[in-house]
Parts: C-alpha cells; structure tokens; sequence
C-alpha cells in the first residue's frame, strides 16, 4: 500500500509541469485493474484524434501489453494474445514538440526509428524518462495523455515476470489483457433546489 501511495505522489509532483486543463477522458479496462487516462487534445490534436479513432472502432480490444521493462515503460495496443500484430491505419505525424515531456505516468505514441512511423501502439512511461523527448530539431516520442487514476495498476503491470518470445522480449509470461477502452463521460450535476423560505 504504501509502495502505490508514494508512486501516486511521485505522480502528482512529477506532472507538475503538464497541463492541468481538463481534455478527454477514457477508462482503460485491463485484467490487471483499470486506468483512467486524460488526453492532451490542445497539446496532441493529432495523435488524440488517431488514438480516439482506434477507440471508436474497439481495435484496442482484446490486445495486449507485449513489451513490459521495469524502471521504464509498459506498451501495448498492437498486439494479440497470440502475438499476432494487428492490422493498422496510415502513420501519423509526430507530435513530439508539444512541449510535453515523458514523465511518470504519461502516455506516448510508440513507434519505429523513423520519427513519422507511430500508428496504433502506445507506452505508459512507469517512470520519468525525459531522454525520451524531442531535442530541438530532434524528435522524440509525443505525448498524448496520462494517467489520472491507476497508477497501482501500471505498478503491477510492470512487475509481471517476462519472457522472450521470438522475436519479442520483455513479453509478460502471463497475457496482460486490454479487455476495452472507452470514453468516460462526466457525471451530470444534480439541478440545485431553489430556496422558497418554506419550512
């Protein structure tokens, strides 16, 4: 309990230079636990608009964390169960030089060496990992959210014991399941009652 607790202040304090205007909200539903993710739609336009595309369509159901490196990052979002990659759409543009910076509990678009080449996979960074940004002309890797509320959940996701399956490392030994990703929609207010004076 109080590992989760002192990963939730780490998280408080280390997003202290982000954003804190409200964006979009999606529940990440796992079989390790849930997240809940806000989305920097200001900062990321692009990459939110791709990432909530995927959404909308449930590619995201039934996939898995494929590549998990403790003291790093935890990413998913393209892969079956199977190992099997997932059929994607066109690459979109990096987003890296938004400013944001890939601290704990961020979520960034994964992609190849080539900057322009992300598509449907992501990471959640478990820790800061500034060397992951962009540097000048330089890009890095776009952030596009974080998580607001699970970060208990990316802690057990990191510590899963790993294996290697050719050609993949780092593959959880037992499947951490994306069980779906959806929208979250703010609670309506309840309508306040109007004092008459009547007792």
């Amino acid at each position: 309990m109080l590992r989760n607790t002192a990963l939730s202040c780490g998280l408080i304090i280390g997003l202290g230079a982000l954003p804190l205007q409200a964006g979009p909200l999606v529940q990440m539903q796992t079989s390790a636990g849930n997240l809940e993710i806000e989305l920097f739609e200001e900062q990321a336009p692009k990459t939110v608009a791709n990432f909530l595309q995927y959404v909308d369509e449930g590619y995201y159901d039934g996939t898995i964390f494929h590549r998990v490196i403790p003291g790093f990052m935890i990413q998913g979002g393209g892969f079956t169960q199977d190992m099997q990659k997932k059929d994607t759409r066109a690459p979109i543009e990096n987003e890296s030089g938004n400013g944001l910076s890939n601290l704990a509990g961020t979520l960034s678009m994964a992609r190849t060496s080539a900057p322009h080449s992300a598509t449907a996979q992501f990471f959640i960074n478990s820790v800061d990992n500034p060397r992951l940004d962009a540097r000048g002309s330089q890009h890095g890797y776009a952030v596009f959210g974080r998580v607001s509320k699970g970060m208990d959940v990316v802690s057990t996701i990191s510590s899963t014991p790993t294996t290697v399956r050719p050609p993949h490392r780092d593959v959880p030994q037992t499947p951490i399941v994306i069980l779906g990703i959806q929208p979250v929609t703010a609670p309506m207010q309840a309508p306040q009652q109007q004092d008459t004076g009547a007792q």
